[in-house]
């Protein structure tokens, strides 16, 4: 079992405070991942429930039993660092199974553990290399296999495919996700990457500045964000931000571009910033006249960047057809799927609130 409590929790390194009273309830077996910009909180988090940073505030408990003041080795934990951290003078085989000697785990106990993860992991070939001998991604599987031998209540996951080229990433994000969907241990990772939260998460924590900006499921944060930071944050490429006035349905941005929107927006009004997502858009020869800056086709899609209500605006388009930076062309944004945000707070405004 691996519930997870972090309540309130709090550090500061002397003036500064680094994290302002995060909770966060982890329920047994659940895939839960930490994202934010650099410098928000979420490695030090990490390190604290693993127990290699001290707690300033607040408590963390797993299965009700608070482990503040417990070793790192005592937590049940096991943690994958970005840098593998494997030793270098060890096999791979010794490097899984070290953890298991200092547990004093029966030999042929600790040589069945390795040989069931090794085959898990595609590392049976392997087990006699050492460090040097293997690829990043070998490497990364290998820093995996030392977590998964032990069993722990908790998983811990500190950036770990930052280090991997764009391929391998997504190999290993799929190898991660089918592991942890075999293994059912309650895990926590870490990542810079929103894609790589969007794609591996069961649920999301959006951090900022040592606060949780919002906690849901991938689609719950896309499609419902609670403020302007998640809405930007969370999406690539990212949700288009247009400042502007609403009134009586209508959206007026300040170089007088009107977008009209859906009908829930009636009793909206005041000062708003008007979010769209790249795909809410269509062309559309009774729609909006904008000019076309730049071009990005990627075969599946095309990203088109236009400049609309005087800034840029991405669009991403399915349509099987040439742009030309430079031209004309006519788009409509899909009224229903605009957000709206107050200009003031940040906010996503529910429609029926109305912003002064």
């Amino acid at each position: 079992m691996g519930v997870l409590t972090i309540s309130d929790v709090r550090k500061h390194y002397g003036g500064q405070d680094v994290l302002k009273g995060v909770s966060i309830d982890i329920t047994d077996g659940e895939f839960l991942v930490l994202v934010g910009p650099s410098g928000c909180g979420k490695s030090t988090l990490l390190r604290m429930i693993a127990g290699l940073e001290e707690i300033n505030g607040g408590t963390i408990s797993i299965e009700g039993e608070i482990i503040n003041e417990l070793a790192p080795k005592d937590r049940d934990i096991a943690m994958v660092f970005q840098s593998y951290a494997l030793y270098p003078h060890m096999t791979v085989a010794q490097n899984m199974d070290y953890a298991l000697r200092l547990k004093k785990i029966p030999r042929k106990d600790r040589d069945d553990r390795i040989a069931r993860v090794a085959e898990i992991l595609g590392l049976t070939p392997y087990l006699d290399r050492m460090p040097k001998q293997l690829s990043g991604g070998q490497r990364q599987r290998v820093a995996m296999g030392r977590a998964i031998v032990r069993d722990p209540a908790v998983y811990l996951f500190d950036e770990p495919l930052s280090n991997l080229d764009a391929k391998l990433r997504v190999q290993m994000r799929f190898e991660v996700k089918q592991n942890h969907a075999r293994l059912k241990t309650t895990t926590v990772y870490v990542t810079h990457d929103q894609v790589e939260a969007m794609t591996m998460a069961d649920r999301i924590v959006v951090m900022n500045d040592g606060r949780i900006e919002q906690i849901g499921t991938p689609l719950e944060l896309y499609d419902h964000p609670a403020n302007l930071f998640v809405a930007g944050f969370i999406g690539s490429p990212a949700m288009n931000m247009i400042e502007g006035t609403v009134a009586d349905g209508l959206f007026t941005a300040a170089d007088g571009t009107t977008i009209k929107l859906g009908d829930l927006r009636n009793q909206v009004s005041g000062d708003i910033v008007l979010g769209l997502r790249p795909e809410h858009f269509v062309l559309d020869p009774a729609g909006i006249e904008v000019d076309v800056l730049a071009v990005e086709p990627t075969g599946a899609e095309t990203q088109v960047m236009i400049r609309l209500a005087g800034q840029p605006v991405i669009l991403t388009l399915r349509e099987r057809r040439s742009f030309i930076p430079g031209e004309t062309i006519t788009v409509r944004p899909d009224p229903s799927m605009c957000h709206l945000f107050d200009a003031a707070t940040g906010a996503n405004i529910r429609p029926d609130q109305s912003v002064t």
